[in-house]
């Protein structure tokens, strides 16, 4: 699991983006979640940590870990904003309901942020979560409708029905909610291939593959 902080900025379309660039200018905080859990588990902590959670008999608390985020994006001095717009990117959350935590405890923890990040700072949230399908698992089918169900735009990754095909990959599923707009434009659903490539991912309509046409 990792958690990121980054604040926009408008990169070279032809470079791409470098976190390491940003966490060096104070863009991009970053909490590795494995290699701290390892921290939790076998070291001694002197200090609340964010997963202090792994340490508790009873893990239920993600307290600590939302006041990481909010600590982070404190202004560094003389009451200058620090963020811009930022954005809270979580990959991915299911890894907390393996670890012990039940559902309406990560959505309690993805208010909080919420309330932070979107609403008080004008910014953003990018949240991972797996979608087993089939699979009969309650607490993330409540963490995956509880997440839709707060969520402006939602994409899912997922294989193709027919099987392997070596042009194309996979297909995106988008569905783009606006509460703005009349009721009748208010939801948008789209569907995209693609193909994974060596240093990008290539998109297009459905039937639509450049190796069919």
């Amino acid at each position: 699991m990792g958690v990121s902080l980054y604040t926009t900025f408008s990169p070279s379309t032809s470079k791409g983006v470098s976190l390491t660039v940003a966490r060096e200018r104070g863009q991009l905080v970053f909490l590795e979640g494995l290699k701290s859990a390892v921290d939790v588990v076998f070291q001694a902590q002197k200090e609340p940590h964010p997963l202090q959670f792994l340490r508790e008999a009873n893990a239920g608390n993600l307290k600590p870990l939302f006041e990481f985020v909010r600590e982070a994006l404190k202004p560094v001095d003389s009451g200058e904003a620090r963020w811009t717009y930022p954005v809270l990117l979580v990959d991915d959350i299911s890894v907390l309901l393996s670890l012990g935590m039940g559902a309406v405890a990560v959505l309690d923890f993805i208010h909080y942020c919420r309330a932070t990040v979107c609403w008080e700072l004008k910014g953003n949230m990018v949240v991972l979560v797996h979608d087993g399908g089939d699979v009969e698992d309650e607490e993330n089918n409540i963490l995956l409708n509880g997440l839709s169900h707060q969520s402006h735009l939602i994409l899912r990754a997922e294989g193709l029905a027919t099987g392997f095909c070596r042009d194309v990959h996979g297909q995106l599923r988008i569905l783009w909610r606006r509460p703005s707009q009349p009721t009748a434009q208010r939801d948008q659903s789209f569907t995209y291939q693609y193909k994974i490539q060596d240093k990008s991912v290539s998109f297009f309509a459905k039937g639509m593959s450049p190796a069919v046409l």
